[in-house]
């Protein structure tokens, strides 16, 4: 679940995508070097796994602070923790 100032977070389309830009292997972005090994490089790897949900602490993606089953059971949003429903009154059921 994700409030509205979120979702349009989300559907953000990037107009210019130019491929040099953001590329890591490229000498004019300072990326990639000639007989680099990357298991000894210094630079900071990329983990798109590496947070984790406030309640559960299970894995979520980097911009969420919630994951989807807590997310919904407290009526929040998953990114930002807004209040989204009032689950006062709901009962979970297996039916």
């Amino acid at each position: 679940m994700v409030c509205d100032k979120c979702q349009k977070k989300l559907s953000k389309v990037i107009v210019q995508d130019k491929w040099k830009d953001g590329a890591m292997n490229t000498m004019e972005s300072g990326g990639r070097k000639i007989n680099e090994n990357k298991a000894l490089s210094k630079r900071k790897q990329w983990a798109p796994y590496s947070a984790k949900c406030t309640v559960c602490k299970t894995s979520v993606a980097k911009d969420y602070k919630y994951c989807q089953g807590c997310s919904y059971q407290k009526g929040l949003c998953a990114m930002c923790g807004k209040q989204i429903l009032d689950t006062k009154g709901y009962k979970q059921s297996a039916t």
